[in-house]
């Protein structure tokens, strides 16, 4: 008498008709839980390899050089960050930080402010700036994409008026202003405070992202802003905050760049727009909203000035390096994409 197998129940039948994970599927649902992996991984990679085809890249001098060189665009890239969680984007980020240096400079060194004062109104500007934009954005309903390209013109503008074109010195203005650019050393490296500046609103940023409410409403209005406010979220309050908190950390960006570059000029950072989004992107956010972080942007900075450095190390004609960059950026693109279809 032959065995006769069992029937499969209902809830057996269906375990069989749904295909199982792959490895890949893993990969991917892991990128998704946590951006900043993927950078990470790319930034260790890229030490390696740089490290292996010049010594000097991994010398502590040459890393202390690239601290000091990623510390703005690392700055504007929390606050780019920020925005872009929103499903939104700033392109008038670094016109706004060069109008809030130009201001604290012009304030110390022509109009005789103490210098706590003169930074205290600079970072009054950054937030001006970012309620200007908030506001056009939520009361009006604008694109944020065509409002900050406006703004950009504008901010641009008013800074080279004010500042009649020129550029203020270090030596013009005081030492509050100029603190951000004094020397730091911690173990093997020669940093500047302002590295540490910069350090210290990644560590507050990530926590109020991560950890708050107010971090919870962000991507939630992010990754859908009609079910936010279904939800009883007030989202232009929560998208305004934010335009608002990053008109801060632009003012903040603003010393800091004093601080590295010893001046306060309109041409300083010109390309700060693009370049923070790059760090963005590449640090794994999502450009359409409601995914991602600023540790994942750190990374990304870094992996910019890495890329600048090792290939500059590497002896590749300075021609060439956009183009391994602009590579980066539609890679991390076609990432993110991938990443958004993960299966439930």
């Amino acid at each position: 008498m032959t065995d006769v197998p069992a029937l499969l129940s209902p809830e057996q039948q269906l375990e069989q008709l749904i295909p199982r994970p792959t490895p890949l599927d893993h990969v991917q649902r892991q990128l998704h839980s946590h951006p900043a992996i993927g950078p990470f991984l790319v930034l260790v990679l890229s030490g390696i390899v740089f490290g292996f085809l010049n010594a000097r890249f991994i010398a502590a001098e040459n890393i202390s050089l690239m601290l000091q060189q990623v510390a703005v665009v690392a700055a504007l890239g929390v606050a780019q960050t920020m925005i872009i969680l929103t499903a939104g984007i700033d392109l008038s980020i670094g016109a706004a930080m060069i109008l809030a240096q130009l201001y604290m400079a012009q304030l110390a060194a022509n109009n005789h402010f103490p210098g706590a004062v003169a930074l205290l109104l600079g970072l009054v500007v950054g937030v001006v700036t970012g309620a200007l934009n908030g506001a056009l954005v939520t009361r009006f309903r604008l694109p944020p994409f065509i409002v900050t390209l406006g703004t950009l013109s504008i901010f641009s503008s008013v800074g080279l008026v004010y500042s009649k074109g020129q550029t203020t010195q270090a030596s013009q203005m005081p030492g509050v202003l100029n603190w951000a650019g004094n020397p730091l050393k911690i173990g093997s490296l020669n940093l500047i405070n302002g590295v540490a500046v910069v350090l210290g609103i990644y560590l507050v940023v990530s926590y109020m992202l991560g950890r708050t409410e107010w971090g919870r409403h962000v991507y939630a209005v992010g990754d859908d802003a009609e079910a936010a406010r279904l939800a009883g979220i007030r989202t232009n309050r929560v998208l305004f905050s934010v335009y608002v908190f990053a008109g801060l950390i632009i003012g903040i960006a603003a010393w800091v760049s004093i601080g590295y570059t010893g001046a306060a000029s309109p041409n300083n950072a010109v390309d700060a727009n693009l370049q923070s989004i790059t760090a963005v992107v590449i640090g794994g956010t999502s450009l359409f909203g409601g995914r991602g972080g600023v540790i994942g942007t750190l990374f990304g900075a870094l992996i910019v000035v890495a890329f600048t450095s090792g290939l500059t190390l590497a002896n590749v004609n300075g021609l060439y390096q956009p183009i391994a960059l602009g590579i980066l950026v539609i890679a991390a693109v076609a990432m993110d994409r991938w990443i958004r279809k993960v299966k439930a």
